[in-house]
């Protein structure tokens, strides 16, 4: 079975904890070819096999492939609302109710 490559955007999109056929695609490896590594021990990225499963960190996959988690490379951000002290998705002057106490 033949897996499409995926492009550094969706690599980078991909979850925390990696499949082998996402890893597999990642890097542009077959799945056939890519278990066969597998099962030599020979695959280039490290992983864990969970039961019958693979799963590979995809900061482990980023980096075989030389990418950055942030394809910018730098942390952005938010500026300040102004005159907006309040937490972030509360909103000013809404009515708060008060805690009532729990008993064991």
């Amino acid at each position: 079975m033949t897996t499409a490559a995926l492009s550094p955007a969706e690599v980078r999109a991909l979850p925390a904890s990696v499949t082998a056929l996402q890893a597999f695609a990642a890097i542009n490896v077959g799945t056939t070819f890519g278990y066969h590594l597998l099962a030599q021990g020979e695959f280039p990225i490290q992983g864990t096999k969970v039961g019958r499963t693979w799963r590979f960190r995809r900061g482990d996959v980023l980096a075989f492939l030389g990418l950055d988690e942030d394809p910018g490379g730098a942390e952005v951000e938010s500026a300040p609302l102004a005159g907006n002290d309040d937490a972030p998705g509360v909103e000013p002057g809404a009515p708060v109710e008060p805690a009532t106490p729990t008993s064991k």
